[in-house]
């Protein structure tokens, strides 16, 4: 190979010559690369003649410069002659940097770095909740603004927002309300008939969906559905910087994007749930009208009489407030997107998951405090 590397070894009375020619490069080094491995130290004086290499990179310095360490670490004295000042800076600056260091890091004590991880994560919950509450109280206060200091309500957006999170959702609260209604019906009816009671499966069909499933079952639909477009949108938005346009502009992003989205939120939230619930009654009663003979009327009919009114307004109490739940949720973990596109996919997971545990808590509250003031 041209200007491949050559190596001659000169053993003298003075002690031994290495003098290197040609290009010592990560190229044209292979030709005295066994060369070097062969070279073993001994207790001759060493001199490396670098006056015929015409170049020198990072590799053959690293070569030079081992050969040289591993001379000196035998108690024999080792020097470099007749080096250009570029290999020479190029050598000492691989020698400045020849430190030993671990490939992998020590591990750390198991279960002091447990408790680290348990402390990291209790001070980023205790951080998150302070910041979601000091959230919560900015949508109230600008609902406030709006309505004492006349300020103009962008009814556009909210009209737009119950279009998405209520209209286009009809059809898969339907079908999934409608489903479960069957499901209940079918096993209750399955259970019930052990015991010859039947007929009670309608107070079964009507008081857990009106009062309950109807409710909770569109809520986690919704917050799946529409918490997670809230947070995926405004993370966007912030990523962009259109948030921080808006401020600069004097404009409040609690105004312009928080609050249309609760208020849509809230007010379908109280259809959805009503819907969802009739839905889950009608494949209730589709099923038993099949399965078991009760003619649509007499279902109906039995419906009126084990399902009290006060069923109805406790779903619909429910309802609006696991709709500004999930909707607050959502726009605030849309809020706390940082500067990266992954920030965006964690935030809108974490929006889905707080807002479902939310309504479960919120619905648990609930169900406690009717009981409580004898609406159970």
């Amino acid at each position: 190979m041209p200007n491949a590397a050559q190596l001659d070894d000169v053993i003298t009375d003075g002690g031994r010559r290495l003098a290197i020619s040609g290009r010592l490069t990560i190229k044209h080094v292979g030709s005295v690369v066994p060369a070097f491995q062969a070279l073993q130290p001994d207790q001759r004086p060493l001199t490396i003649d670098l006056g015929g290499v015409v170049r020198i990179d990072t590799v053959g310095a690293w070569m030079v410069h081992r050969l040289l360490r591993d001379w000196q670490a035998s108690g024999a004295s080792a020097q470099i002659a007749n080096a250009s000042p570029a290999a020479k800076l190029l050598i000492d600056e691989i020698a400045a940097n020849d430190t030993s260091c671990e490939i992998r890091p020590a591990m750390p004590n198991r279960l002091l770095h447990r408790l680290d991880l348990i402390g990291g994560s209790l001070l980023n919950a205790v951080h998150t909740l302070g910041h979601f509450l000091a959230f919560v109280g900015l949508t109230p206060t600008a609902a406030a603004q709006t309505v004492f200091e006349r300020r103009p309500l962008r009814w556009n957006a909210v009209i737009h927002q119950m279009e998405v999170v209520g209209l286009n959702a009809l059809g898969i609260i339907g079908l999934l309300l409608f489903l479960v209604g069957i499901v209940v019906a079918q096993q209750g009816a399955v259970q019930l008939r052990q015991f010859g009671a039947d007929i009670f499966v309608v107070n079964l069909i009507g008081r857990s969906t009106m009062r309950e499933m109807g409710v909770l079952l569109t809520a986690i639909m919704v917050a799946g559905r529409s918490g997670s477009a809230f947070a995926a949108q405004i993370g966007s938005m912030k990523l962009g910087q259109e948030i921080d346009a808006m401020r600069s502009i004097g404009m409040s992003p609690t105004e312009v994007l928080v609050l249309p989205r609760v208020i849509a939120m809230s007010l379908m939230m109280v259809l959805l749930s009503f819907y969802g619930s009739v839905m889950a009654i009608v494949g209730g009663g589709l099923y038993v009208w099949i399965a078991m003979g009760i003619p649509p009327a007499s279902f109906a009919a039995r419906l009126q009489e084990v399902v009290p009114i006060h069923d109805v307004y406790i779903g619909l109490i429910k309802a609006p407030v696991f709709g500004v739940a999930i909707a607050i949720t959502g726009c605030f973990q849309g809020m706390q997107v940082s500067e990266n596109a992954e920030s965006v996919g964690d935030r809108t997971t974490q929006a889905v998951v707080q807002s479902i545990f939310l309504v479960i808590v919120l619905d648990a509250f609930f169900a406690v405090f009717f009981t409580a003031i004898g609406c159970g």
